[in-house]
């Protein structure tokens, strides 16, 4: 087992591509904590795994409150002693015109992609430092991480804001052996994206099956969406590269959507 024994923090992972991540590292050995700001969800998820003879624990997290994060990691050390591995998973999209975009709605989508990366990062650095035997930060950015899309000017900042942190992160982190790296989906069909699909078609006055092969998919090179599972084998590739020369790096997983 890639990950035997060690522990996995996934925020937003009660469902959707961070649930998907969480049990590909439990299956891998891993003690996965499902952090998620639904508490019900979270820890239905976590039963299911362990039902399924995985162990996983549950802790609610509002990522963009620095106590609740602090609070939540501190439940995961007095559980397990150490934390190794961090997946800032946690997100939502909204979706508006710039001139039309709200500012409120501007500082929720970057608090919730940027401050909850930073928070979870600074809180869980804390301890990883503190044993000093390394560990794996992982930021889930996009293809929007490097390009832009139309009616996205939140998401697509804050994306690729991620970079940049990671980027800090990989620097600092490595005289205390951690890594932090950053995996850049192309479109993956959760709920959050099938949500995108009617906004995109009333705002762009084009049918939602134009919205998937002419907006979402037209830059692939098979006309395919991206799968959770394909997502959650770069993040175990993250977590279990044994070395430092894996850090700092952005790695696309978008059927050539975008290539570099």
């Amino acid at each position: 087992m890639r990950l035997k024994d060690k522990v996995a923090i996934v925020t937003g992972s009660a469902s959707g591509i961070g649930k998907a991540i969480a049990h590909t590292y439990a299956t891998e050995g891993a003690k996965v904590v499902i952090a998620d700001l639904d508490m019900n969800q979270a820890e239905a998820t976590a039963k299911a795994f362990r039902d399924s003879g995985l162990e996983a624990m549950a802790v609610a997290m509002d990522v963009t409150n620095e106590q609740q994060v602090n609070t939540g990691i501190d439940k995961v050390i007095q559980a397990y002693d150490y934390i190794d591995i961090l997946v800032s998973n946690a997100g939502i999209q909204h979706i508006s015109p710039i001139d039309e975009l709200q500012l409120a709605d501007w500082k929720r989508m970057l608090a919730i992609h940027l401050d909850g990366a930073f928070l979870t990062t600074k809180a869980c650095l804390r301890y990883m430092y503190q044993r000093g035997k390394g560990g794996s930060i992982i930021y889930m950015g996009s293809v929007h991480s490097k390009e832009a899309s139309v009616l996205k000017a939140p998401y697509v900042t804050a994306k690729h804001g991620l970079v940049g942190l990671c980027k800090t992160v990989a620097k600092e982190g490595i005289k205390h052996g951690v890594r932090a790296n950053v995996i850049c989906p192309g479109f993956v069909r959760t709920p959050l994206v099938a949500k995108q699909i009617p906004e995109q078609a009333k705002d762009l006055g084009i049918s939602e099956e134009d919205v998937v092969k002419k907006v979402m998919l037209k830059d692939t090179i098979d006309g395919e969406f991206t799968t959770v599972e394909d997502v959650a084998q770069i993040a175990l590739l993250f977590a279990s590269f044994d070395s430092n020369a894996l850090t700092g790096q952005s790695l696309l997983v978008s059927h050539g959507w975008f290539m570099q």
